[in-house]
């Protein structure tokens, strides 16, 4: 009988062990963070419904365009329908995600859907039947109803490791690795499924697995966060609170939006038009695997995070100016690493900053600034390629990187203590 860390032990009695020399028994090692992370009841359930969810996010948008384009013969038509879409959700996503943080994520998202189902589904029909251009825009735009899955996944996250910063960290890194591995598979599923199927199946597809994924998702009751009665109060928006970091999202939103496009027509150019998915992809594969190694790690400033951007974010531009596009595919994935990393850091800053009971808005919030600033890079980047070349383009996204540099050194945190004792976060 032994006592052990305060806990009383007892052991059977057995026979000494043999003298002699040998080697001696090699200590049990300690299981990983990410098995940590999902030895915790509850956090598998909702993760497979989360990612099940969550794929459609990267589907939606690109079955829109093809299923138009593909039935009406107008990419000027789908592309208008997207971003109306695009610009609802803006509006409309803030004020659910508001909702949710009153009522509880199962009372609100369930309905909330519904709805954006009803929408992509009432999209379909319209389509189909060919019904009047009107309807397709009024379809599209109810989907902005849909929930914000990531956020309400990252808010349990932060429910069950309120004092556990370091695994708090760790699943934060998760999250964001499975945003990039969920918008890098999304596209592909959704070209293969309307080309290869039909026109709307990729549509249907992706409404049928959100609808799916979320009900797997809500139904997990044990690990929902409670309504705070903060939440209830009219006051303490997260916009004030939040301050440049908003600005900071932005900006990340012009890089991410003018890369995509100036990378479109930059293979195109390269005679990689049809086959440019998998070059597209290295850069998310790089943020990817960057998110999950982060995780491991002891977490990074954000001034820290922004400068790794800035420098890796001109390495596209060098690589297209040599006019190879195996350096340019070596660039991207490894601009891509420096993506997760500024994220995770940046949403730990959303998180110490929203006030309480607000965190699910106060993300959504961070969404939408993305959103905003994707659209601009995106529209920024087509004149800029069609007046100085795709080449010259890659300027964009290295200029707001350089660009969120002060936005970073803006949003300094407050100084939170680790759980492990070791130094505060910077």
């Amino acid at each position: 009988m032994t006592v052990t860390g305060g806990t009383l032990v007892i052991t059977a009695p057995g026979p000494a062990p043999a003298a002699g020399p040998g080697p001696a028994p090699s200590p049990r090692r300690a299981p990983g963070p990410y098995r940590r992370l999902f030895a915790l009841p509850g956090t598998r359930a909702f993760t497979a419904g989360n990612l099940l969810a969550r794929l459609p996010m990267g589907m939606f948008a690109v079955s829109a365009v093809m299923m138009i384009a593909g039935q009406r013969g107008s990419y000027t038509l789908a592309g208008a329908v997207t971003a109306t879409g695009i610009a609802a959700t803006a509006l409309v996503a803030p004020w659910t995600a508001r909702l949710v943080d009153r009522h509880g994520q199962a009372r609100v998202a369930v309905p909330a859907t519904l709805i954006a189902v009803l929408g992509s589904l009432s999209l379909i029909v319209c389509v189909r039947t060919q019904a009047p251009a009107w309807t397709l825009f009024a379809s599209y735009a109810a989907t902005a109803t849909t929930p914000n899955i990531g956020g309400m996944s990252r808010a349990r996250w932060t429910h069950l490791l309120r004092d556990a910063p370091a695994a708090h960290h760790t699943a934060m890194s998760f999250e964001q690795a499975a945003d990039e591995l969920c918008f890098m598979l999304g596209p592909v599923l959704a070209a293969f499924l309307c080309t290869a199927v039909f026109p709307e199946a990729g549509t249907l597809t992706g409404a049928a697995l959100f609808l799916t994924g979320m009900l797997l998702f809500t139904a997990q009751r044990a690990t929902e966060p409670p309504v705070a009665r903060a939440a209830r109060a009219r006051g303490g928006s997260p916009v004030r609170a939040l301050g440049p970091l908003l600005g900071l999202f932005l900006t990340l939103g012009l890089v991410f939006g003018s890369m995509e496009v100036t990378s479109i027509a930059y293979l195109d150019a390269h005679g990689l038009g049809a086959g440019s998915g998998p070059v597209l992809a290295l850069q998310a594969a790089g943020s990817c695997a960057a998110g999950l190694l982060y995780g491991t790690l002891r977490p990074r400033s954000l001034r820290a995070c922004v400068c790794a951007l800035a420098a890796l974010m001109t390495l596209p531009w060098a690589a297209a100016a040599t006019g190879s596009v195996p350096a340019l595919a070596a660039a991207l994935l490894l601009a891509g690493m420096a993506t997760a990393p500024t994220m995770v850091t940046a949403m730990s800053r959303v998180h110490a900053r929203t006030p309480e009971g607000r965190l699910n808005e106060g993300m959504t919030l961070a969404v939408t600034a993305i959103l905003a600033g994707i659209a601009a890079g995106s529209a920024t980047a087509g004149p800029t390629i069609d007046h100085l070349g795709p080449t010259a383009a890659y300027a964009l996204p290295a200029f707001a990187a350089l660009l969120a540099l002060p936005l970073g050194m803006r949003a300094t945190p407050p100084r939170v203590v680790r759980d492990s004792g070791t130094d505060p976060v910077p």
